[in-house]
């Protein structure tokens, strides 16, 4: 049995607190808000992120700093669950702060808008922590179906196999399979740019353009995917693989994914203030969209759904629209 402690009480970070609690290890979770920690602690219940699911009772929480760094410091493990927006600022306060024994696990997904930084690298920067004691989690993973005991499965990846495989085993049981991946790059590349080509299946799906359509989003996605990954290191053959391939999958044609639910209420014609304001949890797509943009125009590579999905959450151009410049782009071979 280990003690592990998860920053982020949100829908993900709270499953990931079950599943370990599952797996015999003791589970502080660090919440921003007091409202969720008196829930959990009083209710065994997140009624805000992860409501009707029965938490174990075994499961604590704080809002206390001053709580949770020395039980970090007591832990095998501290995973950091927290928006992408708000990781540097929350792992900042960790500085210097922990014992560098101590395996950390990144779940959030997303890239740094300003800087382009993976989750993993704002993490070795703030918290002045050797690369090789970070993980990435990554999916497909979708924390309503595997709170409910749905079986999933999921990819941890390191550089270091000792630590992808502290994380496995730390994970691993008969209803979540854990598989451990040396490809960082790709494997946080894919679950930060998967919510961009999920936006645009959302989109598809609200204006009722078929399944031929979602079809094509998915397999034109993933080879754009895999371009940006390729251009910033990451191996090719990750993205067409449980991360890539099959969290894309998951994110493009599931009614529980936050960014495909951006993209549906795009095509109802709300606009973009109004559906983020409307939703307890942030859809990773929208800030990763705008960094991706940025992004690809540095680097040269081509990401023309990226495009239109900027264009149309930013730029208000009518979702129609994009289709259409989609499909009369010049021809191309299929490599």
């Amino acid at each position: 049995m280990a003690k592990v402690v998860i920053i982020g009480a949100g829908a993900w970070g709270t499953t990931l607190a079950q599943l370990l609690i599952e797996n015999q290890h003791q589970v502080l979770i660090w919440s921003f808000e007091e409202a969720v920690t008196n829930q959990i602690n009083q209710l065994h219940e997140n009624k805000k992120y992860l409501p009707g699911i029965q938490l174990s009772g075994q499961i604590t929480a704080s809002s206390d700093w001053g709580e949770v760094i020395p039980a970090i410091n007591e832990s095998r493990a501290v995973f950091f669950v927290v928006p992408s927006e708000h990781l540097r600022e929350t792992a900042a306060k960790l500085k210097n702060r922990i014992n560098s024994n101590i395996l950390v696990v990144s779940a959030t997904k997303g890239i740094e808008k300003n800087t382009f930084k993976r989750m993993s690298e704002v993490l070795i920067e703030e918290l002045r922590y050797p690369a090789e004691k970070i993980c990435a989690l990554s999916g497909p993973n979708l924390s309503a179906e595997i709170a409910k005991g749905m079986p999933a499965t999921t990819v941890i990846a390191s550089p270091s196999p000792q630590c992808a495989g502290a994380a496995q085993e730390l994970l691993m049981q008969a209803r979540f399979r854990v598989y451990t991946n040396q490809d960082i790059v790709g494997v946080e590349l894919c679950g930060a740019l998967k919510n961009i080509i999920a936006i645009a299946a959302g989109a598809a799906e609200g204006l009722g353009l078929g399944d031929n359509a979602k079809s094509a989003l998915l397999v034109r996605g993933i080879a754009e995917m895999a371009r940006l990954g390729k251009r910033l290191g990451a191996h090719e053959e990750t993205f067409y693989g449980l991360a890539g391939f099959g969290d894309l999958i998951t994110t493009c044609q599931s009614k529980l994914s936050r960014n495909h639910h951006v993209g549906e209420e795009i095509a109802k014609g709300k606009k973009l203030d109004s559906i983020l304001k409307s939703m307890v949890e942030i859809a990773e797509g929208v800030p990763t969209t705008l960094a991706v943009k940025s992004l690809s125009i540095k680097l040269g590579v081509d990401m023309p759904i990226t495009d239109e999905v900027y264009n149309v959450l930013f730029a208000d151009k009518e979702p129609y629209a994009a289709i259409q410049d989609l499909m009369t782009r010049e021809p191309k071979r299929e490599a």
